[in-house]
This record gives structure tokens, sequence and C-alpha cells, in this order.
């Protein structure tokens, strides 16, 4: 109570609240102090200094604060800031967490909350939503927009349709650059941010786009059509939003139309959402590098997230009996010689670490389209040499230590042959195996990481321990 009295006195003396209480210390975290602060006043129902705070943070700060309280306080904070709130704050949580917060608001306020939001937040926020439930929430809304948000909602999950801003500026082919800049002045209910606006015919046809500088700049009383790029890259609404992505970074894009199968213009994406798409991309490849579930979250229960890895680990350790199958089928040696089963393990540890560092460059060089027919050739013999480099290099080192270790110089001349072996068939089999599981149209970063896995200690073990026997045999 006393630390809520001081934000008071604070806020009373300074214009910001936040200024003389940071939320977050030097190293970027939120202090635990703010968050205890803001809990007292959630649970006392403070509901103007709630509003004081929230309105003072951008959206991403509010997502964090958010996360950082407890739960049965998330929604309350929502409810007690009412209009101050800003429901794009929950496109910035977990999806289990926003998930929670809105099952437990009532409709009407999420609906207040949707309104106020541009229509690529607003498919956001419901998306991951039972059927049930957004209807729910799609009811409360006034008819025009409940109609434009199911329009969205009908596109596939991943498409353009699905991410793009329906509101955008376009204005007819035949105006002047004088007409179109009174009509953004004049115009209420326009977007935020734009960045370029749209020249369209009668029919809503997309001609062309004209950047706002290039407008700014333009004699007033000059047709429109002049300052149009009619070879303006734009995007199906139907197309990948992955490949819309790799599209904004390849011809450094900050906005593109979106059209439908006629042309007709229907919304536009903006770089904030491909920035969006980059992150969801390469944070859903390294869990699934990983085995772990895409949708898997920090906020997700002990019970959820168990029941997501185990079938990855049942695969794998249906991998690894397999692996160890190959030293059944040389008991008799190792029962002989304990240094094999000692140094077995090496080898095939060695080739994974090879294998997993040359797949998760040919999983990322697949995903960004790097890696294709036209230069996979090249690419697969490079991999082949730096695996032999490395092999060579680590034969050395590892037949010398293994030589001096047990005191035995053949022992060393063994594990350095089998050495080489593994390091060069993880290096192939890093390439090799996320090539074709592309072309069997698997994802490579789910699949790759088991079966590589596989590959090196299979190789490893049989290489290192077929090895020993003949070069120990043959010495007998």
């Amino acid at each position: 109570m006393a630390d809520q009295q001081d934000l008071a006195e604070a806020d009373a003396a300074h214009d910001s609240v936040l200024d003389q209480y940071p939320m977050r210390g030097e190293d970027g975290e939120i202090r635990p102090r703010f968050v205890g602060m803001i809990a007292d006043a959630v649970q006392q129902g403070d509901s103007a200094f709630l509003q004081k705070i929230v309105a003072e943070l951008h959206e991403a700060d509010l997502g964090d604060l958010i996360e950082a309280l407890e739960p049965e306080l998330r929604p309350r904070l929502v409810e007690l800031t009412g209009a101050a709130f800003d429901f794009s704050a929950l496109n910035e949580v977990d999806d289990t967490v926003r998930e929670e917060i809105l099952e437990e608001l009532e409709p009407e306020t999420v609906a207040e909350g949707v309104r106020e939001l541009d229509s690529d937040d607003a498919v956001e926020l419901l998306q991951d939503l039972d059927e049930e439930d957004k209807e729910e929430i799609l009811e409360k809304l006034p008819q025009s927009e409940r109609v434009a948000l199911e329009r969205s909602f009908d596109y596939p999950e991943n498409s353009a349709g699905r991410r793009m801003q329906t509101e955008c500026i376009s204005v007819p082919d035949n105006w002047t650059a004088l007409q179109a800049i009174e009509y953004m002045r004049d115009t209420p209910g326009l977007p935020d941010r734009f960045y370029e606006i749209y020249v369209v015919d009668r029919d809503n046809r997309l001609k062309g786009a004209v950047p706002l500088d290039a407008l700014l700049r333009a004699r007033r009383p000059g047709p429109i059509m002049d300052l149009a790029d009619e070879d303006r890259r734009r995007v199906s609404d139907h197309e990948d939003i992955a490949e819309v992505a790799r599209m904004f970074g390849k011809y450094n894009l900050v906005a593109a139309p979106v059209t439908d199968s006629e042309d007709h213009l229907v919304g536009v994406i903006t770089i904030d959402d491909v920035v969006d798409v980059i992150e969801e991309e390469a944070d859903e490849n390294i869990k699934a590098l990983g085995g772990v579930a895409r949708d898997e979250e920090l906020s997700d229960s002990v019970w959820t997230i168990a029941k997501s890895r185990f079938n990855w680990l049942l695969v794998n350790l249906a991998t690894a009996f397999l692996a160890s199958a190959v030293l059944g089928l040389f008991e008799g040696e190792l029962q002989k010689m304990v240094a094999l089963a000692v140094l077995a393990p090496i080898v095939a540890s060695q080739g994974g670490n090879a294998a997993t560092q040359t797949m998760t460059v040919a999983v990322r060089a697949l995903a960004t389209r790097e890696l294709g027919s036209n230069n996979a050739w090249r690419v697969v013999m490079r991999e082949g040499l730096v695996g032999l480099v490395n092999g060579l290099a680590f034969a050395a080192i590892t037949g010398v230590a293994a030589a001096v270790w047990f005191k035995t110089s053949g022992l060393g001349i063994v594990i350095g042959l089998a050495m080489i072996c593994n390091l060069v068939a993880g290096a192939l089999g890093g390439i090799l195996i996320p090539m074709a599981l592309q072309r069997l149209r698997a994802d490579p970063a789910v699949a790759s990481g088991t079966f590589v896995t596989t590959v090196t200690d299979i190789v490893g073990f049989f290489a290192f321990l077929g090895i020993a026997t003949m070069w120990f045999g043959l010495k007998s």
C-alpha cells in the first residue's frame, strides 16, 4: 500500500508516473517492485491509478506486464482499466495467456476492445479461440465490422488474406494529387499509419501505388496516375505468408497491396506484420529442430508440455534401440576389450555433433530457398569435404589420445579411421536427409534431427567396432 501511495504522490508532482518509477531496470527486465505495485492496485480495485499507468505503456510493455502478473489478476486488470486498455497488448503475450484472459472476460468487453483494433490485429486476437467463443464475440460487433472480420477468417490460416489489414487508402484513378491529399486530410477513420496510397479504377481494380514522399513532392494539380507505380509488387490474398515475408526481405518493401484473383484491392500487408511472421517462422523452426511442438509456450502447464513432447521422445527411444542393436552385433569384441566400450560413444557423439551443424545450415537454407536444385550438388560436395577435413583432424587428435590412454597404437589407428568415416557420414547425412524430406514434402525441421542422429550413431558404432574387429582379428 505504501508503494502505491508513493506512486500516487509521484503522479501529482510529475507529468509521468513512469518517469519517477520506471517499469524496467537497467538490464531491461521488469522491476519486481513495479509488478508488486500493479498487483496491489488490481487487488484493491484502484481503477483510476491503473488507468494512468496503462495509458502510458506501449502495447509491448503492457503485454510483458500482463505476463508478469499472476494469472488470476490478468483479466481483472483488463476490466479495471476499461477503455484505457489497449487490446493489441494481448497479441504480445503467449497464446495460452491470451486465451485464458479472453475466456474470463465478458464478450461485450472483448468486442469493445476489438473495435479499437486494426483488422489484422483483431483477427490475430480472436483466431485461436473456440468457434463458439469467437462467434459470441463477433455477434456483439456492428454488422459491417463483423462481416469484415468473418471474411478475413474465411481465408486459410497462413495466407496473406488472413494476415492483411483490410483498412487501406485507395483513390480513383481520375483524381489529381491535390484531391488525394485533401481526401486524406478531411476523411475521418483512415488508418493511423500508412506508407502509400493505392489508385483503383471504378471496379476497385488496382492500377498502381503512390508512395507518400512522391505524393508530397508532386505538383498538386497533376493527375494521380502520373505518380502511380503501375508495376508495384502486389500480393495474392491466398499466397502463403512465409513467401510474402521472403518477398519483403528480397525487395526491401515496407508495404504491399493485397489483391484477389480478379485484381481487386482487398487490403495491405505492412512490415510489422512481416516481422511477426519472420519471428514466428524462426521460433517454429528452432522448436522443431529440438522435437518441441510448434505451439508450445512458456505459460503451458506441465501436463500439456509433457504430453506434446512424449511422442517425439518415443520415436527417439526407438531409434536409440536400433543404434544399440549395432553394439549387440559386437558383444564378443566388447567383452574382450573394454577400451572399445569406452571409446565407441566418442565416435558416435562427434559424428552427431558434426551432423547437427550441417543439418542446421541445411534446414535454414531450405527454409529461405537458398538451397535448391541449381546448387544442391555443389553444397553436398562442400559439406562432404568439410566432414573429411574435420575427420582427418579429429582422427589425429583422438588417435593419439586413445593410443596414449590405453597404450595400444592399433587402437589409435582404429578410432582414427572410424572418426573419418563418421564425420563424413554425419556431414552427408546432415544435408541429404533434410533435402530428401523436403522432396517428400515433409518438414525437414521436424524430422531431420532423429534420422540424422540415428545415422551417425549406427555408422559410428558400426565403423568403429567393425574396423576394430578386422584390425585386431588380422593382428591375431
